[in-house]
């Protein structure tokens, strides 16, 4: 094997190579969720607009658990300002569809009347999508169905095909392409593991909540009003242990150290049924409650903060496409929702993560033994919920370490990347996110978190009336935002198109859900 080589010798290497351009034009795609609400905040009662087409075949707008739960998917552009501008297209279509409702502008969802008031997604017909609702179905009997309320950002990304033979000859690697580029997606999956706490402290905007998410659950938080629970060292209450868990999912183990144990940890957990699901029954009176009483329903069910990932073909499933094709695209999912951005997230955010990712790449990464797995995971909620804190100790290789030396550590160690992406363009915008990164390490009011509370308790709001607030000048923004005539034109066209492909789709179906099932399952 080759020998192992540091961060700085690896980037010397390109530039030796004249290759550093090698390092610029990843792919970068964004999954954007956010709420459909009433101007009074409510959560929408109504069906997924159908002036939006079918949220089963739509390439780009759909929905996520709920029925008022939308998600935007842009397509990978090397451009991080043409996937923003994709995003924001796809904002200023959406509302001029929306009649009288508005896209909620935080992660932590409003007000919540329980779970009969969160309408579970519905997709048509077909055995395709009787199975997308039915597995939402047990999320909700799984989980409960506020936890699938909480919205979030996902960050895409592919690492420049042109990277890849350039840095295996460096490496002295002789294996197959293939075989050398995934073990390089897990080591950086691997790597950001290992930091992706930055990316709760840096980006994370859900310091508070409603008290009617918790139903009267009682979790520690302190009283900001009588409306509205806070942590006041939170960075992201979204990625806490109040969020999207699998309280299962402790005993999968899945391991990380290459594609194949990957795929084979996460085959056992969809194949491993458990008690207290089996108690909740699959299939109850003639009604599906879940699509089967396993430690995971499909893979999908696996919470993750980065997913290796690969596009799935209709009917396949996604361990066999990651284990026919490989990884194609890393998925960063631990972004909150921005409610100072119309959009939900900004260039900034998405360039340092970019660059992260890349450090993560070029960084020697060594397996994961379960001892520092369980210390990565308590460093991500310990940063979720007090991350603020400047008397914040992480663990790190058995020690504990300052979150803020540990941060400077690794935003020092990005400066060389940083500039290598600018390329020589004058506006410098990698080096000026690091620098305003560096600015939030220093001063934790600098970070979202902070201004979100400094912002409640300037204004003298709760929660909820921040929200409601940031959610309709949002889409006062976005209705004035002039949409181009090809825009519109290409949008409204999807989704005709997308209608027709669903009542294709559900014409053709000749199995029953059952046996459509049994097929889905044995796929090998």
């Amino acid at each position: 094997m080759p020998s192992a080589a540091s961060l700085d010798e690896r980037l010397s290497r390109l530039l030796h190579a004249h290759a550093d351009a090698a390092l610029r034009g990843g792919g970068k795609g964004l999954e954007k969720e956010s709420l459909r609400v009433s101007d009074a905040g409510r959560l929408a009662q109504t069906p997924h607009p159908r002036s939006l087409g079918s949220a089963l075949t739509h390439p780009h707008i759909t929905t996520d658990y709920s029925e008022a739960l939308l998600e935007f998917v842009t397509p990978p552009l090397a451009d991080t300002r043409g996937t923003l501008g994709f995003l924001a297209d796809i904002h200023a279509y959406v509302y001029r569809h929306l009649q009288d409702e508005m896209l909620w502008a935080t992660s932590m969802p409003c007000i919540l009347e329980g779970d009969a008031s969160i309408p579970i997604a519905e997709y048509g017909t077909s055995n395709v999508g009787m199975m997308k609702h039915i597995y939402r179905r047990g999320l909700g009997w799984r989980y409960g169905r506020s936890m699938q309320a909480i919205s979030g950002v996902h960050f895409n990304y592919s690492f420049p095909l042109e990277l890849w033979p350039l840095l295996q000859e460096q490496e002295r690697d002789r294996r197959p392409l293939r075989a050398f580029t995934d073990d390089w997606y897990f080591r950086a999956l691997r790597n950001f593991q290992r930091l992706g706490w930055l990316v709760p402290y840096l980006f994370g905007a859900s310091p508070a909540l409603c008290k009617s998410f918790l139903g009267g659950r009682d979790l520690g938080f302190e009283e900001f009003d009588a409306h509205t629970f806070y942590a006041p060292h939170a960075t992201s209450l979204r990625l806490s242990d109040i969020g999207y868990k699998n309280k299962n999912q402790a005993r999968i183990g899945v391991t990380y150290d290459g594609l194949e144990d990957y795929v084979t940890t996460l085959n056992h957990a969809i194949t491993t049924p458990v008690a207290e699901y089996e108690r909740i029954g699959v299939k109850v009176d003639g009604e599906w409650r879940q699509l089967n009483a396993n430690i995971l329903q499909i893979e999908n069910e696996f919470y993750g903060s980065i997913r290796p990932k690969q596009p799935i073909q209709s009917g396949e499933r996604a361990t066999l496409a990651l284990k026919r094709r490989g990884v194609m695209y890393l998925e960063v999912r631990a972004l909150d929702v921005n409610a100072y951005d119309p959009v939900g997230t900004s260039e900034p955010t998405l360039r340092f993560i970019e660059a992260l990712l890349l450090r993560c790449l070029l960084t020697d990464s060594p397996a994961l033994p379960p001892d520092e797995s369980r210390d990565i995971g308590e460093n991500h909620l310990q940063v979720a919920r007090y991350g603020r804190d400047p008397a914040l100790k992480l663990r790190r290789a058995d020690r504990e370490v300052g979150l803020r030396d540990w941060a400077h550590e690794v935003l020092e160690s990005m400066t060389g990347i940083c500039e290598l992406l600018d390329g020589g363009d004058p506006r410098r915008p990698y080096s000026l996110s690091l620098a305003a990164q560096r600015a939030a390490v220093d001063d934790a009011e600098r970070t979202p978190s902070a201004a979100v509370l400094r912002d409640m308790r300037e204004s003298g709001e709760s929660f909820f009336r921040f929200a409601q607030r940031l959610s309709a000048a949002h889409r006062r923004t976005l209705l004035d935002t002039p949409i181009a005539a090809d825009v519109e034109t290409r949008f409204s066209a999807l989704a005709k198109d997308s209608l027709e492909k669903q009542a294709a789709i559900e014409a053709a179906d000749r199995l029953s859900f059952e046996d459509y099932l049994r097929r889905y399952f044995s796929q090998d």
